[in-house]
């Protein structure tokens, strides 16, 4: 199958989810440009839209040639209580990023926004639905596509955000960051899903905080919740590009390694080509990741549901399918390596001789 050029005509998000079609998100923006020297660990906040665009186009344009159809506003955290006065500018520089590179191919625009990070103190609806409609404005202005209010460790704001965002005339996904155990108030998967739909979501899922085997676990118990209820939505998952069966409720942010010492937990492009495809099986149309989702992360993805789509992202022109490049090594050993039993069966070893599999949580 050979890769894509540029696909035809542009389609709006639930267009493209109601006629089946797999959408891909895009990955990791926080923890890669902070790996990079850009984004400043602890506050998590995206002033490099400003301080250093080409970075955040770089990362974006990634993605696009990875097969992404979507690019996400890199907003987290962007709202005026974590960033003052800067918010605003802070904000439509993302949404100027995301729409230039989306440009350069069949690529939407979605507005993100987060949790606040006062709803724990002070659970006042009329303060945090006004910092949502602060960030809604400036998308609206920059006519992003669709939005999506992402990372939520509670369903009452997540419900919040959605009749916030509800008030444009745009699409609405809403993704949570809970595990199988639910949210921090202990409102089940399925319950959540239940919430937020009947709020107005049109694609509801689950991002970030655990790795893609524990996502599609809680997707699965969203998708029973909704049917149980009667009520249909669009399935989206972004995981952790991170193995992190060891966590806890919170997730990975309770892990001794979070977050500078994550990368022996890196999922394989080949766990991720596996992860695909179960949750393409599950129902779920909008896949992507999150912390740790690399670009070829997103390139297995858009490989592993090639047969899905019709065609392959444009980076895959320099990657054979299941190692196949490898088949004009010198070494036999090497050569042998070239096919999908290989990878797939592979046990991948860390390398480190003293250090256990697993951590225990913090909390």
């Amino acid at each position: 199958m050979a890769p894509a050029g540029r696909p035809g005509a542009k389609k709006g998000i639930l267009e493209r989810l109601e006629s089946g079609e797999v959408v891909i998100g895009d990955g990791s923006f926080l923890i890669t440009l902070e790996k990079r020297g850009y984004v400043k660990a602890g506050l998590w906040t995206p002033e490099a839209v400003i301080e250093h665009p080409d970075a955040v186009r770089q990362l974006h344009m990634e993605f696009l040639r990875a097969g992404s159809n979507v690019m996400q506003t890199f907003t987290f955290s962007a709202s005026e209580d974590n960033m003052e006065s800067k918010w605003e500018d802070v904000n439509a520089a993302a949404c100027d990023l995301a729409r230039e590179v989306a440009g350069k191919g069949d690529a939407l625009v979605a507005g993100g926004i987060c949790q606040t990070s006062i709803y724990k103190y002070h659970k006042d609806e009329t303060r945090i639905k006004k910092l949502f409609r602060q960030q809604l404005e400036v998308f609206a202005w920059k006519n992003v596509d669709f939005l999506i209010a992402e990372y939520f460790e509670h369903v009452e704001e997540a419900v919040w955000a959605v009749e916030v965002l509800k008030e444009s005339d745009r699409p609405v996904a809403v993704t949570m960051c809970i595990g199988p155990e639910g949210d921090m108030h202990d409102i089940t998967p399925g319950e959540c899903a239940v919430r937020l739909v009947k709020a107005g979501a049109s694609i509801v899922g689950v991002n970030c905080r655990f790795g893609p085997e524990t996502s599609l676990k809680t997707m699965e118990l969203m998708k029973e919740g909704l049917e149980r209820a009667g009520l249909k939505a669009h399935l989206m998952v972004q995981p952790l590009g991170f193995h992190t069966p060891d966590c806890g409720k919170e997730g990975f942010v309770d892990l001794p390694e979070y977050p500078f010492g994550l990368e022996s937990r890196v999922a394989t492009r080949w766990d991720i080509q596996k992860y695909a495809r179960e949750a393409y099986n599950l129902g779920v149309r909008y896949i992507g990741g999150c912390c740790g989702f690399e670009p070829y992360h997103i390139r297995a993805i858009a490989e592993e549901l090639a047969p899905e789509r019709g065609f392959l992202p444009p980076a895959s022109e320099k990657h054979g399918s299941w190692g196949s490049g490898l088949d004009m090594h010198t070494k036999p050993w090497i050569r042998a390596r070239a096919r999908r039993e290989y990878w797939e069966n592979l046990l991948p070893a860390s390398g480190r001789p003293f250090c256990p599999s697993l951590s225990k949580p913090d909390i």
